[in-house]
């Protein structure tokens, strides 16, 4: 009931949203064509089924989870809201995909970037991009996979001006990097802003630590992809002491509160 009640709500006022937040055109000119189909099922915000029976995850976002019958998932705030905004966009639409980098995970889902067409089979509007503006989806860019990730930072950060979905409830609120409040987000994904109080290379690890007391405060680490990733970016980690960044990913324990970064694209330097 839950669901159709949010379909019911949402018919109208999101379907007038898309139209007038169609993103025509392509996001990353290098991606590769993928397959074509109807959306026949859709599973949360940001998951669907093609009518060929490929499940589909959209690449490069993170909307709030359901728990799908998960007994140790728990609805995230609006996971519902972001499903019935997808079913909006995509059910019984075509569709197309495009991939950047890897194409299927290790569950078989397509990574993909998903785009509706048009009658005349036009790529019309970038789901992603829609998802995000829309404040019922965060970025959240992976490693193996390419997408306009300054486009998507920039819709994002109109929903969050707006305090569109999302963006209007403290739990999905940016957070500061005080070890504390912190520490009660363990398991949790999650978006920091702060800035870098020193760098350090230790027996082949990089922190970026956002206190004085590595054993308490914050701290960013990057593991052994992150460090290639960056390598790859040509981004020297070390260089980032003093910089004011927003960085996101999922909180854990290491002394303090930190997150294990695997992808330059998941830290912004604001200045």
């Amino acid at each position: 009931m839950g669901l159709r009640w949010t379909l019911k709500r949402l018919s109208l006022t999101t379907l007038a949203a898309v139209a007038a937040l169609s993103t025509a055109g392509l996001a990353a000119p290098n991606l590769v064509v993928g397959e074509r189909g109807k959306a026949s099922k859709i599973v949360d915000g940001d998951t669907l089924f093609l009518e060929s029976g490929l499940k589909v995850r959209l690449a490069g976002i993170q909307a709030p989870k359901l728990s799908l019958g998960r007994e140790h998932v728990k609805d995230w705030p609006l996971g519902y809201e972001a499903k019935a905004a997808l079913i909006a966009l995509t059910k019984k639409r075509r569709i197309e995909l495009r991939y950047g980098g890897q194409q299927r995970d290790r569950y078989d889902r397509a990574l993909a970037q998903v785009f509706i067409l048009s009658p005349d089979g036009q790529t019309d509007i970038w789901v992603q991009e829609d998802m995000v503006r829309q404040g019922l989806a965060r970025v959240y860019p992976w490693p193996d996979t390419d997408q306009d990730t300054a486009r998507l930072y920039k819709a994002e950060q109109e929903a969050r001006e707006a305090g569109r979905g999302m963006w209007g409830l403290p739990y999905y609120a940016i957070r500061k990097p005080d070890p504390n409040p912190l520490a009660q987000d363990v398991d949790s994904f999650q978006i920091v802003e702060g800035i870098i109080t020193s760098t350090a290379n230790v027996r082949g690890t990089i922190y970026l630590n956002f206190g004085s007391d590595y054993k308490t405060d914050f701290t960013v680490s990057l593991t052994k992809e992150g460090k290639k990733a960056f390598k790859s970016a040509k981004i020297d980690p070390l260089s980032l002491e003093g910089a004011r960044v927003r960085v996101r990913g999922w909180i854990e324990l290491q002394n303090g509160p930190a997150i294990f970064l695997t992808d330059p694209d998941r830290l912004e330097v604001l200045d």
